[in-house]
């Protein structure tokens, strides 16, 4: 006699006896639940890549609908006008600087009545020499001026009265003129005396050493009790009318471009001040080590420009009209920089270009582009010279180098 048996599947984790078709719905479930697990996974890390990348990967080319050029945008720049503009470094200085010495004959200083940083006035005294034995010698003199003028008195006496002796013949003509030369050197020697005289007094006025024109103290090298002489240099230095300069250092190749009477703004090392300068005088001898010359700018007087001191410079130059590219257009080897730009024929050409100043404009072309041609704008890296691609033109206004879409 034949039985049948239902086989019934026990779950030996959680101990739940479970029929047959029920177990397979449950399997069936199960990796359902498994697959969504997944595609959540999946689709997490995707959102994820697209959000750090920005949302779209931006390729150097696109294929073109045929399928076999790549497809490149290009721009025709054009030539805009610019104002040129040249930063370069420098050092400040007094724009006449007046050393001052001693001129006389030099001696003890008794006093030095200025500090470096004081004004003074043209003819004001900056040390005091002591004059005791000069005072002496100029009573001396003053003294000889009067035995010569009584000599000279005397030799006038005597002549007056040989000349009424004369017409009555008691004198001679002789006698007459040897008086009348004795007069006169008499005088002469007054007028000797005077000039010696005048001469001392001139002496003791160098003995004082005074300020040449009217300027500010930059330098004092004495103190009081230093014997001083003609050849103790360099006492004082001044700057003439409080005036300073920017030695600007500019290749030689800018410098031509610089005028005579541009302008300019400073700012010196340390601080966020600006000052307006003009440029006055260009150097006309160029460094055979640096290759540079000297732009020097005038600045008026301000307690902030010292001597000495470090400063940069953005000066005016002269206006360019030329081609702008951004920098993503450009490229550089051991041959130099050049761009490609795309013929007639739409082959990839490689033009050697000579690069000037950089403005927010983009970089600006001095020669060998005229501004008509098509330029790539990006990817010229992963093109070479000959390559047949599908242009794109980008308008003027991404022209600065924004990202064509």
């Amino acid at each position: 006699m034949n039985y049948e048996t239902r086989v019934d599947t026990t779950d030996t984790e959680d101990g739940i006896v479970m029929h047959g078709d029920d177990a397979a719905d449950e399997s069936r479930e199960r990796r359902k639940k498994l697959w969504i697990v997944l595609a959540i996974i999946v689709g997490g890390a995707l959102l994820a890549a697209l959000l750090l990348s920005g949302g779209e990967e931006e390729v150097p080319f696109a294929p073109s609908e045929d399928g076999n050029l790549p497809v490149v945008t290009v721009v025709s720049p054009g030539a805009g006008t610019l104002q040129g503009a040249i930063n370069a470094t420098g050092t400040l200085a007094a724009r006449r600087e007046m050393p001052v010495g001693v001129v006389g004959e030099g001696g003890r200083v008794v006093s030095v009545p200025v500090e470096p940083g004081d004004w003074v006035q043209a003819g004001q005294v900056l040390a005091v020499i002591d004059r005791s034995v000069q005072n002496q010698q100029l009573s001396a003199q003053e003294a000889q001026i009067e035995v010569a003028q009584a000599d000279a008195d005397l030799a006038q006496a005597n002549l007056d009265r040989a000349l009424q002796l004369v017409e009555r013949g008691f004198i001679s003509q002789a006698d007459i003129d040897r008086l009348t030369a004795t007069r006169d050197a008499a005088r002469a020697r007054v007028n000797v005396a005077e000039a010696q005289l005048a001469e001392r007094r001139a002496r003791n006025a160098q003995l004082n050493i005074v300020a040449p024109a009217a300027g500010l103290v930059l330098t004092r090298n004495v103190e009081p009790g230093q014997v001083v002489s003609p050849g103790s240099g360099v006492l004082f230095s001044l700057a003439r009318g409080g005036e300073m300069e920017l030695l600007a250092r500019i290749g030689e190749v800018e410098l031509d471009s610089v005028s005579v009477g541009a302008v300019g703004v400073v700012t010196p090392v340390g601080t966020d001040q600006q000052f307006n300068c003009t440029v006055w005088q260009k150097s006309p001898v160029i460094d055979e080590q640096t290759r540079q010359g000297t732009a020097r700018c005038a600045l008026g007087y301000d307690p902030a420009l010292r001597p000495g001191g470090f400063a940069s410079i953005e000066l005016a130059s002269e206006t360019v009209v030329a081609p702008r590219l951004p920098e993503s257009a450009i490229l550089s080897d051991d041959r130099g920089s050049y761009v490609y730009i795309v013929d007639d024929s739409n082959t990839v050409v490689r033009r050697p270009v000579q690069l000037g100043m950089i403005s927010d404009e983009g970089i600006v072309i001095e020669s060998g582009l005229t501004g008509d041609e098509r330029v790539v704008l990006r990817a010229g890296g992963f093109l070479s010279e000959g390559e047949q691609v599908r242009p794109a033109s980008e308008g003027a206004a991404q022209a600065s180098g924004e990202t064509a879409q």
